[in-house]
């Protein structure tokens, strides 16, 4: 079953509303943002990491990096580093790669969210491909997902 079906079933059957954008092929969540003339901080994009050999979905929004030393401390480990796509790529055989959602609940993964996605309403995100996204309710996304929601990112310089 694609993302995108998996999704949306899922999503029905929690009885949630969501919605569906298609756009050109970005292959970066800013990317997704700019196609969709939306602000980077409602696209959120799921960045794999290893946390002592753990895999762990963190989530935050397009126009933030993940700190990894901030991460370590909010996850209580020794050791975070970003995962190569050939190491999670069969977690989520339904989705290209660099395509996932944040639904890591569905792919067996914790989740942890940065706490700087969680003051906006809604949330935009890929759905498997690299020309779809959906939008969700970020109240609807906790509910779901139950994240930990932690301080991990990198917040932008202003020149």
């Amino acid at each position: 079953m694609r993302c995108q079906e998996q999704l949306e079933n899922y999503l029905r059957e929690q009885q949630v509303a969501y919605q569906i954008q298609h756009h050109p092929a970005a292959y970066t969540a800013q990317r997704i943002a700019d196609c969709e003339h939306i602000s980077g901080k409602k696209v959120a994009k799921s960045v794999v990491v290893l946390a002592d050999n753990q895999m762990v979905l963190l989530v935050l929004p397009a126009s933030l990096r993940v700190d990894l030393d901030k991460a370590r401390a909010c996850l209580g480990v020794q050791e975070v580093r970003l995962a190569h796509e050939s190491e999670f790529q069969t977690r989520f055989p339904n989705c290209q790669v660099g395509s996932m959602p944040p639904f890591g609940n569905l792919y067996n993964l914790p989740v942890c969210v940065d706490q700087s996605l969680t003051r906006q309403e809604t949330i935009f995100f890929p759905i498997g491909t690299h020309t779809e996204t959906m939008c969700v309710k970020y109240a609807d996304f906790e509910r779901l997902v139950q994240p930990r929601v932690a301080d991990f990112a990198l917040m932008p310089m202003h020149v």
